[in-house]
């Protein structure tokens, strides 16, 4: 009893996920029509010529039946023949040429459709949260954005290009075969067509789930090849290239296993469909041989009857192969419409404003927010940066001072209280316009893998060149730059990393000088300088702090020893504020920090002078 109800429930549960795969197809299809609408003046013209070359090729065995039979007549009428003959010619070629026009008129629609859906895609991506990106992997992301695209164009192209053609071909030679004939080719074909449609369908959903198998397997190899190269120094620090191979070889295991199963459950249904094609066409074949040999049929009769055979045989073994790619196009897009439909966490509000500001005043008003709902980073955080001021926001690691960039950049919105800018809620003014109005630069810098000049430009991507060395100098970076052998285009590398961690991080001090913002976020932004560099770049950030409000993050507590105001966090509370002076005087966290960095930077210039 209990193997049955097993059975029963194994058995709903197939129809289930079936029935969820088919409602999942039909809401693909439905994504994608959207794009589709406005060329249908393009699709409808693409389905003229279809009708044209199916109707040129059905016209080309006739010709060929009657060019047969006229064979037999008086040599002093063989002009008939080459009229035929001609004709022949005229309509292999007419087939070709509406063929091509075909193609011609379509190839713009799948383009342009995979081009849009694949930029919507993009566009979203960016949109998604920082929680989104987090979470990712970079490599199993563009995998199913490649493959999704191509899935698009292959879709379009066999249900425009070989599904309906084919099913109109077959339309249109069972007809002519009826009118012509008798009704028997038309039951033969009528039950080859049934048995190859029930053989292909069954087989393909079973198939299926091996696809989709070798997809996921594909997938999560690609994933862990990305990760494991984006981390070359890491790979290369600790000696792991065989523990990053055997990684990679276990997923590439997986998918080695699911591609030879696809390959052996392809093998059937090729078997399968040869079947029951060669059967139809052997019967076919047989009535009419039948027919010659009573006279009933002409030779040219027999020759009409194969030769629509062979139209027809080719096309069917094609509609397998049409079908299997069609549901394999269908669960690549599924993977891609899968990446719109993840939600925004971070959306503008309906009517939201811009932001037009200059010098702003932002407040963190009782301000509390945690990544996971477990576990709170912040808690009532009271913070206002007068406009042109600078507040530094100092603590131990984990206290909360980057989240505090993260939240006013709008990343993440808070969980309680508000952020405002010149009394605002920064989630009811755009995001776009809230970026635009500020610039930060970050403790870990990572740049595009271009050319010095773009990624200086890339803070403000119209500026001229003029512009870009202006802030190259600013950041105390251009008499660098201009001694490298190819000056401004020197290609940094992949994240950078040609560039040493203080040459990355005045790139991107000038990044953010070039965009000129109103608002000014320093998250340990010396951090990868040496002492002199420090000195020289930070007289620097006092003077371009000057007239902007400004929120530095810092650990190194001389960086921020002129800020307007000091807070200090501790495990995400405001625990003291002031300026220099008087954080010193209170004797508390922050002169217990100051203490130790001082003592720590005396120990560090004594062992400097004992080494010299």
């Amino acid at each position: 009893m209990n193997n049955d109800q097993n059975g029963n429930q194994q058995g709903e549960s197939l129809y289930v996920k079936r029935d969820e795969r088919l409602q999942s197809e039909i809401s693909v299809m439905r994504s994608l029509l959207p794009y589709l609408r406005p060329y249908l003046g393009r699709i409808l013209l693409a389905l003229a010529l279809i009708l044209l070359s199916k109707l040129a090729n059905l016209t080309v065995p006739v010709i060929l039946k009657y060019i047969v039979d006229g064979l037999n007549v008086e040599p002093n009428l063989l002009v008939l023949p080459v009229a035929l003959l001609l004709a022949y010619g005229a309509a292999r070629v007419s087939v070709t040429l509406f063929t091509g026009l075909r193609q011609v008129v379509f190839a713009r629609v799948m383009a342009r459709v995979s081009r849009q859906v694949t930029l919507q895609v993009f566009r979203h991506l960016h949109a998604l949260s920082l929680k989104f990106h987090l979470a990712r992997r970079t490599g199993g992301v563009a995998r199913d954005v490649e493959r999704g695209g191509s899935a698009i164009t292959d879709l379009l192209d066999w249900t425009i290009y070989s599904i309906l053609p084919i099913a109109l071909e077959v339309l249109l030679v069972t007809i002519v075969l009826v009118w012509a004939y008798d009704w028997v080719f038309a039951l033969i074909t009528l039950v080859t067509l049934m048995a190859y449609a029930a053989w292909t369908f069954a087989v393909t959903e079973w198939r299926t789930r091996y696809y989709r198998a070798s997809v996921e397997a594909d997938t999560r190899a690609n994933e862990r090849a990305v990760d494991s190269l984006l981390n070359y120094e890491t790979v290369k620090y600790f000696n792991n290239e065989e523990h990053e191979a055997r990684r990679y070889d276990h997923s590439l295991r997986y998918l080695e296993d699911a591609r030879v199963k696809a390959q052996k459950t392809l093998t059937v249904l090729d078997v399968g469909q040869t079947v029951v094609v060669s059967a139809g066409v052997t019967a076919m074949m047989w009535r009419a041989a039948a027919g010659v040999v009573a006279g009933n049929l002409t030779v040219g009769d027999l020759v009409l009857v194969n030769a629509y055979l062979l139209q027809l045989s080719a096309p069917l073994f094609l509609l397998g192969m049409v079908y299997r790619e069609v549901k394999q196009a269908l669960t690549n897009m599924e993977r891609l419409f899968g990446l719109l439909d993840e939600n925004l966490d971070v959306q503008d509000a309906p009517g939201a404003r811009e932001l037009m500001v200059t010098r702003p005043r932002v407040r963190f008003e009782n301000v509390g927010f945690g990544y996971d709902p477990r576990r709170q980073i912040l808690h009532e955080v009271d913070i206002e940066i007068p406009p042109g001021g600078t507040v530094a926001v100092v603590g131990h690691s984990g206290s909360g001072k980057s989240t505090l960039a993260r939240l006013l950049y709008r990343f993440y919105d808070v969980d309680s209280g508000r952020i405002t800018i010149d009394g605002m809620d920064i989630r009811e003014v755009t995001q776009s316009s809230l970026r635009r109005a500020i610039a930060i630069v970050p403790q870990d810098t990572v740049l595009f893998n271009d050319t010095i000049f773009y990624n200086i430009q890339y803070g403000r991507p119209e500026a001229t060149r003029e512009e870009v060395e202006a802030a190259a100098r600013a950041a105390h970076i251009h008499d660098f730059i201009t001694r490298l052998p190819d000056g401004y285009e020197t290609q940094v590398g992949e994240r950078g990393l040609k560039l040493s961690g203080g040459e990355k991080q005045r790139v991107a001090i000038a990044r953010a000088l070039l965009k000129n913002p109103a608002i000014l976020i320093f998250d340990e932004a010396t951090s990868a300088l040496d002492s002199r560099s420090e000195k020289a770049i930070q007289a620097e950030l006092d003077r371009i702090q000057v007239g902007r409000t400004t929120l530095v993050i810092a650990h190194r507590l001389s960086t921020i020893m002129h800020a307007h105001e000091i807070v200090v966090l501790d495990k995400g509370r405001v625990v003291e504020r002031g300026t220099h002076d008087e954080l010193l005087a209170l004797d508390g966290h922050y002169a217990g920090m100051w203490t130790l960095q001082q003592m720590q930077r005396a120990e560090a210039q004594l062992a400097a002078a004992i080494n010299e």
